[in-house]
């Protein structure tokens, strides 16, 4: 829900234009408000319970509440409407319901901004508070209005308040009732001390006498003699750090006001962050004192960073700090809010910490409201939908990116139509209003870890190269700093702010050369290879994994050399898992442009390699061929790309390709040659040639996978027992070398030859396989034991074999699996045989024998004639490890076996 607000003087001054509406749009905030409503009401219960003493110094001060987000999300806007909203002088949001707290006493808002472009000193601060009251109650407020009157004419002699109040705007705001409020309060404590007329407007005069008469507890002066402190406070010089300490007199006269006439200032601190720094804190140091010497006024205090108060750190620098003093305020024992980014639905804001709630982004919904209520004509939005689409995503919920967007509307509306394309642009002004209030070194920091898509304090402080953590810590406070605590690297930076850091044209006076991202990037890269080789306590493979992405996005985008990407890109392909790891890909669509570096062919590589997973094997191959055509990648890199291409094209079918690829590999003598060497044993399993696999197999060891292949080349033959034994050998040692990928394939292997021999054994293998592929990534291995679970339900009718089957057929032909169709037909025949189903029998032979016509699993069709003992229409060229005969009456064994089964468990 958006309410227009007051007209947007920029906008309406940036088009000739008249037609246009340009109206300040404020999106719905509810939680923010709630928050608010919230606190005040507890606030307005704590002050009027008995025992609350407004004299109390040192009680805890739950006053306070902080509203702080990055520069641009929206606090001002929010601070203004809050204002409005408790003044009652524009119509509330319907969403944020009718406020809690009691009718009285009656809340007076008082805003005060203090941007250092608004001028606001300590005394309009002072100024503003009173004025507000005065032009509400309508009375003097004596003892502070006697103190301020002394202050004034000392500070400023011969400078009357009322030309003071005129010039700076103060009077139009408030009026000037202040100054006659004050002469009267003065006249009315003469008159209590029986002064002369002429005396009575003299303050210096009636503040002596006024002094002497509350020390010696005059009866005349009792009115006043409840304030223990006025005295003292006459007494001091009366300068800006004596103005500091007049708000107690504030709150003391508040409280004498009678219940009906009784009010409770809320104010609304704007712009905090403006106050100072972390080294300089005087004007924070007298703000904090106006806060804790008025605990029945309520302050709401918008900025960019919490609120540091409770930290014990700033004893010292501040008069109350701590826990104990702040307790609302104290969020050392909570995790750092995560505010949700755009997109997240409904309102995105809050991340609250006891009375310190960061402010977040838009939803997209929000941001399409702002953009269709900020420009209007004729009542209809004037930024039509598919721009406002366009800059919503653009601006991931900051409301400043909003603004400069509507900004480019106009600017770009005086001479043609926008365009979509218009808004793919970064905003120069939002660097400027991020750095603004940061230190060079935080700011040296932040630039370095825009490099990064997330980081830890260690890797900030290297990628920053520095070796001083204390800049890192520092910009970890600033609330564009996000934090995952369950991440490996917890910080990130907002997104918006960090893509504009990168790649906005930098016009601050400390911006980089392309020289220094340069060099920057050159450290972060090396800190993360340094992570990746020294890291000990972190999980192997999920810091691999992250190394690995970042890492070659740097590479990538700054032409780095390799280094320890190459070790790395092994250790992740020797797991089999196959986590996504490509960054997004650059804009151009044409691949061959894209690869111009090795760092390019390597990111194409993987990304090729764990997109397989999820396209089209004829997919995977194109890229791969793109990448081995470029010849960019060193030796052995490139080898691993010719040997996945070859496995590729197996599975699609082409055997010829493959073994030529698997010999190239096999050849060299890389890493991968005896993976390779695994490859040409199954390209001859494939041709039927089965002795010079099971040779090639005997041959393999570990790295080549041996007893898996041994598992490959049995099974085919119907020696069931045998393969599934050399398939647990293959888990054990998976197991033993820990590669995950390797033992949920033999396992799935396992629990496919089971499936032909024992069903009820073939379960608890299946679950086991199962498990065994729970959060790895391959698509190839998962068909597997569904294609087991068939066999596994061979010749009945219950679990709907065929329904499953035409499912699974559709999963291998998305994926590209031309083998592993073959697979699946063959189970079909099994099932078909055990069924003693002719008619269906045939036509899946039929299928299998048009798809093997190529040569590769040209024996499936003989197999599937051993099952049902039919003579084979053609001498097959298969060699068999037994006579075909042997071979023949072990497959039709295993179907008269299940037929039994079956009958058995009817």
């Amino acid at each position: 829900m958006a309410d227009a607000g007051r007209r947007d003087l920029r906008a309406l001054f940036g088009s000739n234009d008249q037609q246009t509406d340009a109206d300040e749009a404020f999106t719905n905030r509810q939680d923010q408000w709630h928050t608010l409503a919230d606190a005040l009401t507890a606030h307005l219960l704590r002050i009027a319970a008995p025992g609350f003493d407004v004299e109390d110094l040192e009680a805890p001060r739950r006053n306070v509440l902080v509203f702080h987000g990055v520069g641009g999300i929206g606090k001002t806007t929010l601070s203004r409407k809050l204002e409005s909203a408790l003044a009652g002088t524009e119509q509330r949001p319907i969403q944020w319901g009718q406020p809690a707290w009691p009718d009285s006493p009656a809340v007076l808002p008082v805003r005060i901004d203090l941007a250092r472009s608004a001028g606001t000193d300590f005394e309009r601060v002072i100024l503003t508070i009173r004025l507000a009251l005065a032009a509400r109650l309508g009375r003097p407020l004596p003892a502070f209005d006697i103190a301020l009157r002394r202050y004034w004419e000392h500070q400023h002699p011969g400078e009357p308040l009322e030309e003071y109040l005129r010039r700076g705007g103060l009077a139009s705001r408030f009026g000037q009732a202040l100054p006659q409020q004050m002469q009267s309060a003065l006249a009315d404590v003469a008159g209590m001390l029986l002064l002369p007329g002429t005396v009575g407007s003299v303050v210096g005069e009636v503040t002596g006498a006024l002094v002497g008469a509350l020390r010696e507890r005059r009866q005349t002066v009792r009115a006043l003699a409840g304030c223990t402190r006025l005295a003292d406070l006459l007494q001091a010089e009366p300068d800006l750090d004596s103005l500091s300490y007049y708000p107690h007199l504030l709150s003391w006269e508040l409280a004498q006001l009678p219940a009906r006439k009784r009010v409770v200032p809320v104010v609304l601190l704007d712009t905090f962050e403006d106050t100072g720094d972390r080294t300089h804190r005087d004007l924070e140091r007298l703000l904090q004192r106006v806060v804790w010497l008025m605990p029945n006024a309520f302050f709401v205090i918008t900025g960019r960073s919490r609120l540091p108060w409770a930290d014990d750190s700033l004893q010292g620098q501040l008069d109350w700090t701590g826990p104990a003093a702040w307790p609302g305020l104290d969020t050392s024992s909570l995790p750092r809010p995560r505010p949700a980014e755009s997109g997240a639905g409904g309102d995105a804001a809050s991340g609250a910490r006891g009375r310190q709630v960061l402010i977040g982004d838009f939803s997209a919904e929000d941001c399409e409201d702002y953009l269709a209520r900020r420009l209007t004509r004729d009542g209809q939005p004037l930024i039509n939908e598919p721009l406002r689409t366009v800059i919503a995503g653009r601006s991931h919920g900051l409301p400043l990116h909003l603004d400069l967007a509507v900004m480019r509307f106009l600017e770009i509306h005086r001479t043609r139509t926008p365009q979509p394309a218009d808004f793919d642009v970064d905003f120069p002004a939002l660097i400027a209003r991020t750095l603004s209030d940061l230190t060079p070194d935080e700011r040296h920091v932040l630039r370095s870890v825009a490099l990064l898509d997330a980081f830890d304090v260690p890797l900030a402080v290297r990628a920053a190269g520095t070796d001083r953590e204390a800049p890192v810590l520092r910009l970890l406070e600033r609330p564009f700093v996000y934090e995952n605590p369950f991440g490996l690297w917890p910080f990130h930076l907002h997104a918006l702010i960090r893509s504009t850091i990168r790649t906005a044209d930098d016009r601050t006076d400390d911006r980089w050369s392309p020289r220094d991202w340069q060099e920057a990037a050159q450290r972060a890269f090396a800190a993360l290879g340094e992570q990746w080789t020294t890291t000990s306590d972190a999980p192997g493979r999920l810091l691999l994994v992250g190394c690995l992405r970042q890492g070659l996005a740097l590479a990538r985008d700054f032409r780095l050399e390799l280094g320890w990407l190459t070790d790395a890109t092994w250790t992740y392909i020797g797991d089999s898992v196959w986590e996504p790891l490509a960054p997004p890909a650059p804009t151009t669509t044409d691949a061959e442009l894209e690869l111009e570096t090795p760092a390019d062919a390597l990111v194409e590589t993987l990304s090729a390699l764990a997109r397989r997973q999820h396209e089209h094997r004829e997919r995977t191959a194109d890229r791969l061929t793109t990448v081995i055509n470029t010849g960019l990648l060193p030796a052995e890199l490139h080898e691993m790309a010719v040997y996945y291409r070859a496995k590729a094209q197996r599975d699609l079918g082409r055997g010829d390709a493959s073994r030529r690829g698997m010999q190239f590999v096999a050849d060299g003598g890389g890493r991968l040659a005896p993976a390779a060497r695994r490859g040409l044993a199954h390209l001859a399993r494939l041709a039927g040639d089965f002795p010079t696999a099971l040779e090639t197999a005997q041959s393999l060891g570990w790295e080549g996978r041996q007893h898996r292949v041994l598992g490959d080349v049995w099974w085919v033959q119907a020696d069931m027992d045998r393969a599934a034994a050399a398939y647990e050998k293959a888990r054990t040692e998976a197991e033993q070398h820990g590669v995950a990928g390797e033992r949920a394939t033999s396992q799935a292997q396992r629990a496919f030859v089971l499936a032909f021999t024992d069903p009820d054994r073939a379960d608890d293998e299946l679950e086991l396989a199962r498990q065994l592929l729970t959060g790895l990534d391959l698509r190839a291995t998962t068909i597997t034991t569904e294609i087991a679970a068939l066999v596994r339900d061979a010749g009945t009718t219950t679990r709907q074999v065929e329904d499953r089957a035409r499912q699974l057929r559709t999963d291998i032909r998305v994926a590209g699996l031309e083998s592993v169709e073959a697979s699946l037909d063959l189970a079909l025949c099994f099932h078909h045989a055990v069924q003693n189903n002719r008619a269906a029998l045939d036509t899946t032979i039929a299928r299998l024998r048009e798809r093997t016509y190529s040569g590769d699993y040209a024996y499936y069709t003989d197999i599937t004639h051993f099952m049902v003992g039919l003579p084979l229409p053609a001498p097959s060229p298969a060699r068999w490890l037994d006579s075909e005969q042997e071979t023949r009456d072990r497959w039709h064994a295993l179907v008269t076996t299940r037929r039994e089964y079956a009958r058995s468990t009817r």
